[in-house]
């Protein structure tokens, strides 16, 4: 089989990866020349562990090509993934879809065939019905299925979550040709027959429906945990156990029950506020979402307050070394990360941040511009600090014993808004300490 994917971002490119190494034919599009020129030469323009490998090996083999041009692309193609951007749109806070549409066009007045064209971007419910209007308009004469086959991929296990999926979601027309578009993903997934992943078949408003309602409620289970870290610190309780003791509850699992300084990434941001705002436009908000979307907001905000509390009250003119910038470990993704939200904070309150991120430096430098130092590595950036706050989970910080980390620093205030170090061992070297939801 031979596919092509509109996009040589993260999604499209780690989905094209995947798929050529279950054997497929893949060809990789995208209209940024640099990018493709860069691909061509081995080289990769994101942070996923594996993913170099993967592409280069894929490539080498003549399973994995790239291209900017879409005609030669498209050509012989059984079926063509959108998997381009679908970010808030100014202003409203509803998924902008412009990208997927014109590229829904392009494909259909570059095929020469029959081909399935599927929605890989996570995009509101509707949308698929849109792309088969505008597909029909554009070429009546074609044969071209539109299908939506959304991504449950984790950034820092990304490669995992493709090749062992808990399942894969296909949303298909009705008729004969969701038939023919069904047939086709189904032997595009054939290899995970093997390790018997669940393919659930839907009608199309279903799949897209299902990644925006697993996205908010993932959200909304981060976002509860953290209410109740903070009820733990007033109460004495350490929110550990709590998630702990509900996790072990098989009706609620224990996945998403780490408390900590807000949610961020590239989905769910994006995704419950785009999900409230279809709910509201059809007469049906779901508060739950919208109060879940308020809170993780300014939990953010808070977690600056937070450091500056602990410093005695201000900041001005200390230092403060901010461990972590990317929104969760294993990435390099900047998106709504809560460091763009406390950095900033902390640096209008006086102080000089120093900060270090094993991934995410070159791409948190011109959202963090002005009084943020970057630092070579973790020791450098804490050495002669007055504070420390670990923002980001990384391995390599929970490495560094909270001994060596109090011999580098000058002050005696440790923020571990990530819960990763040993509450007992932090305070026997000597920091006054704050914790999420611990005594």
């Amino acid at each position: 089989m031979r596919i092509v994917m509109v996009g040589a971002g993260y999604v499209g490119l780690v989905s094209g990866a995947c798929f050529a190494e279950f054997g497929v034919d893949v060809c990789i599009l995208d209209t940024d020349a640099a990018k493709i020129d860069a691909l061509r030469a081995g080289r990769i323009p994101i942070y996923e562990p594996g993913l170099e490998s993967l592409v280069q090996e894929n490539a080498r083999d003549g399973r994995l090509s790239f291209t900017t041009d879409l005609a030669e692309a498209v050509q012989g193609a059984d079926a063509v993934f959108l998997a381009v951007g679908t970010p808030s749109r100014r202003g409203d806070g509803h998924a902008d879809l412009s990208f997927v549409f014109a590229a829904a066009e392009q494909v259909a007045k570059a095929a020469k065939g029959p081909l399935v064209l599927v929605t890989k971007s996570t995009v509101p419910v509707g949308t698929g019905r849109k792309v088969h209007d505008i597909v029909r308009a554009a070429r009546p004469d074609l044969a071209i299925e539109v299908a939506s086959n959304p991504e449950f991929l984790r950034e820092g296990s990304a490669i995992g979550d493709f090749m062992r999926p808990d399942r894969v979601v296909i949303g298909t027309m009705e008729g004969e040709g969701g038939e023919r578009a069904m047939k086709v993903l189904r032997r595009l997934y054939r290899p995970l027959n093997l390790i018997e992943v669940p393919i659930l078949a839907t009608v199309i408003e279903t799949a897209e429906l299902i990644k925006y309602a697993a996205n908010a409620f993932l959200a909304t289970k981060i976002t509860f945990i953290n209410e109740i870290a903070d009820l733990c610190e007033k109460v004495g309780a350490d929110v550990h156990d709590v998630a702990r003791g509900m996790g072990l509850d098989g009706r609620i699992g224990r996945k998403f029950l780490h408390a900590g300084p807000g949610y961020g990434g590239s989905c769910f941001p994006k995704d419950t506020l785009a999900l409230a705002r279809t709910a509201a436009d059809f007469g049906t908000p779901i508060k739950l979402v919208e109060t879940t979307i308020a809170v993780n907001e300014a939990r953010k905000a808070g977690m600056a307050d937070r450091v500056i509390a602990a410093c005695g009250g201000s900041v001005a003119g200390k230092t403060v070394a901010v461990l972590g910038l990317t929104f969760k470990p294993e990435t390099d993704d900047m998106r709504d990360a809560p460091s763009l939200v406390v950095v900033p904070r902390l640096a209008e309150a006086g102080a000089v941040i120093r900060a270090f991120d094993p991934a995410g430096m070159d791409h948190a430098k011109p959202l963090l511009p002005g009084a943020v130092h970057y630092a070579t590595s973790a020791l450098d950036a804490i050495a002669g600090a007055d504070a420390l706050v670990l923002l980001t989970e990384w391995n390599e910080f929970r490495a560094l014993s909270p001994d060596r980390l109090r011999r580098a620093m000058r002050g005696d205030v440790l923020l571990d808004l990530r819960n990763v170090y040993d509450p007992e061992a932090v305070r026997a070297a000597g920091f006054r300490y704050s914790s999420i939801g611990r005594p």
